[in-house]
């Protein structure tokens, strides 16, 4: 199972026959009949030396919804302290996800209030998370549930074209992308040994062809890097250990891709969710996936997932420029903060519950568990 392992509690909370407990969030969004939708067809442009990917194949748009129920218990915060700061994040809507409806409750103790909660958004990516404060913790456990009905849409990358001219916002935006993380380095000499054998590979054949630099950069790190999930240390998504110890799991996969794209002055993104498996219409989920956009003139926004290619390499085109059905997209980028009641140091990554206790990262007593429920079969 790709993702990093989490806390699991077996079985889902019975929220429906518990005292105290009240629908703090219920929002449901109508899919705009306007919704500009990629229309994806045969592509020629991405020949690369006798490789077929993902954008020249001729597979029609599907689609797949479902349910994902994201369920965590919070416990050990001792009665009287606070305040208790907690934020889950929100799937991402997105020319390829759309976020139907979706609903949070709570339970804090029979007799006691639900948490009151209010969506918001923060301000380097447009990640949106539902925020929740207890004045002061009561001593008991904080149960929360939250279901998203989500619709995927498949696809492969635009096809090759003039290059598109950007907005002075938008190349703003894009600079972000181009820049060091915390984990993540861009122009650092650990990357010179792994630059040089991947120029020596390369199957660019003009300057500033970012798709033909990216896919040798992809070919390297699949190549190179193996899955697997032993000691400590991986699942940081860490540059340097990727370089170094040449294993780990999707999050230093893709963190290594980010680093030796941006090197490469093309701009690069961290994108974050869980696995919808698509061999099976439910079942729990043991932790999270990413996987990485980066950016060519010529195509816009181009997913690979490295990672996935690996472990599934009889995919590997189809993963460099296909948009699969078998995920669900929750946030976007490294080192966040969620806004002003976010006090202490910046998240590595955010997909699992974050919680603050007077101002202090709470991380004692956090359990997790993940399912998902078809409600459509994947159709064409």
């Amino acid at each position: 199972m790709i993702g990093s392992p989490c806390m699991i509690r077996p079985g889902e909370l019975p929220f429906s026959t518990r005292v105290g407990v009240t629908r703090v969030t219920s929002i449901t969004t109508t899919m705009m009949k306007n919704t500009v939708t990629l229309a994806f067809t045969l592509m020629t442009g991405f020949a690369l030396q006798g490789r077929v990917t993902a954008a020249e194949t001729d597979e029609p748009p599907a689609t797949r919804s479902f349910e994902f129920i994201y369920t965590t218990t919070i416990s050990g915060i001792a009665a009287g302290q606070g305040p208790v700061h907690i934020f889950l994040p929100l799937p991402i809507e997105s020319a390829q996800q759309s976020l139907n409806a979706w609903s949070i409750t709570s339970f804090t103790g029979e007799g006691r209030n639900a948490l009151v909660g209010s969506v918001e958004t923060e301000s380097e990516y447009g990640n949106r998370y539902w925020h929740a404060v207890l004045p002061e913790a009561y001593g008991t456990p904080i149960e929360i549930e939250a279901r998203y009905k989500v619709t995927r849409r498949t696809g492969l990358a635009a096809p090759a074209g003039a290059a598109r001219a950007l907005s002075d916002r938008d190349a703003a935006d894009l600079a972000k992308y181009l820049t060091a993380n915390s984990r993540v380095v861009v122009d650092h000499p650990v990357l010179e040994p792994i630059l040089a054998e991947i120029a020596s590979q390369s199957i660019a054949t003009r300057p500033g062809d970012n798709v033909a630099v990216a896919r040798s950069i992809y070919d390297w790190v699949v190549d190179n890097i193996t899955y697997k999930k032993v000691g400590t240390g991986w699942g940081n998504g860490d540059t340097f250990w990727a370089c170094s110890e040449r294993y780990g799991n999707c999050t230093d996969f893709h963190s290594l891709f980010i680093s030796l794209a941006r090197t490469k002055d093309i701009p690069a993104r961290f994108d974050m969710g869980f696995p919808i498996p698509e061999d099976r219409p439910r079942g729990n989920i043991s932790g999270y996936h990413c996987w990485v956009n980066f950016y060519s003139a010529e195509t816009g926004w181009f997913p690979v997932d490295a990672s996935e290619a690996f472990n599934h390499p009889e995919r590997r085109d189809l993963y460099f420029g296909g948009r699969p059905l078998d995920r669900i997209h929750f946030t976007t980028g490294r080192d966040l903060r969620l806004g002003r009641w976010h006090q202490d140091r910046p998240l590595n990554y955010f997909i699992y519950p974050y919680v603050e206790v007077d101002g202090k990262r709470f991380e004692e007593s956090i359990e997790s568990h993940f399912s998902y429920q078809d409600l459509t079969s994947p159709a064409g």
